[in-house]
């Protein structure tokens, strides 16, 4: 078994305008860290269209229906101040959502060892009846419910370490006691959830807010402390992981300052407790990061890292 990429060239597609910081050149820098030699062995799949139904698990009718229907047909359209779509949007978010549920296919059958998904745009601000923060579905948790409605994986954690909190996994998964959502997180910072406070109704939320400035020691200290801990005592049957890799120094939309060897250190972290607790089954998908160096070199790391779980 080997670990497989899932992307599609119509993420390349979903065209957010000139200057905005999550853009198709973002995929383009991940995916050329990943031609490589060092890479040769990933196995590549084409990632398929979400169905309805799969997106129904996260996502009311009603948020489907609005999203597609704020597909332009020319030029672009704003979901709300900071989110763009544009013609090659819709195609774009269902091949994102597709590929999630693909991987945990794959997984979940044997067919591979772990998954990482280079797909845009990015999932985990998108709630259960919004879409915002540069995301339309969420991507983390259909993949989730798909797992248990399709393969019987029924209890899944979403571990998010994006610089930013995914307030959209959390309001999606709160309210289910077989769903664990983890996030390590700048606070504060948008969207301005993610309080330690913040447990969900089963307890199944567990935040680990970062101030500003923080870097290697205190990132590992929550890792080590609140969050690692919280998923070995939860027995995911499949661990999903929300790769953000905003968090990195370089990036310019936050004040984080890990570094390549931090991501590279909590995925071997994360794939000890899921070979303890399920097998090894990792989905990874891709989130925010914004400097292009970073981004590339970060997601390269922690790929090369999976390919090792």
């Amino acid at each position: 078994m080997f670990t497989t990429l899932f992307t599609h060239p119509a993420c390349l597609e979903h065209d957010t305008g000139l200057g905005h910081p999550e853009c198709s050149d973002r995929l383009r820098a991940v995916l050329a860290a990943l031609e490589t030699e060092e890479f040769h062995m990933l196995e590549r799949q084409e990632a398929p269209r979400a169905t309805v139904e799969q997106l129904l698990r996260a996502h009311p009718q009603s948020h489907i229906d609005r999203v597609l229907s704020l597909i332009p047909d020319v030029e672009h359209a704003g979901v709300d101040a900071d989110t763009v779509v544009s013609p090659g949007s819709g195609e774009a978010a269902l091949r994102a959502a597709g590929a999630v549920c693909a991987a945990v296919d794959a997984v979940a059958t044997g067919q591979s060892r772990n998954a990482f998904c280079a797909v845009r745009p990015p999932g985990h601000h998108a709630e259960r009846e919004k879409a915002m923060g540069f995301c339309l579905f969420n991507n983390a948790a259909i993949g989730a419910f798909h797992a248990r409605a399709v393969h019987g994986l029924q209890r899944v954690a979403v571990m998010d370490f994006d610089v930013h909190h995914g307030n959209g996994t959390q309001d999606i998964l709160q309210f289910d006691p077989d769903m664990l959502y983890c996030s390590t997180h700048q606070s504060p910072l948008y969207p301005g959830t993610g309080d330690a406070g913040e447990k969900g109704e089963y307890g199944n939320c567990v935040n680990a807010p970062l101030p500003a400035m923080a870097g290697s020691p205190e990132f590992r200290h929550a890792m080590t402390h609140v969050i690692l801990p919280a998923i070995d005592h939860f027995k995911p049957d499949l661990l999903i992981i929300s790769a953000g890799f905003d968090a990195h120094s370089r990036d310019p939309l936050a004040g984080l300052h890990l570094i390549d060897d931090d991501f590279v250190w909590a995925t071997r972290k994360l794939g000890e407790l899921a070979r303890t607790h399920c097998g090894a089954r990792i989905v990874s998908v891709l989130e925010g990061g914004y400097n292009l160096r970073a981004l590339a070199s970060a997601s390269a790391a922690h790929v090369r890292e999976l390919m090792y779980c």
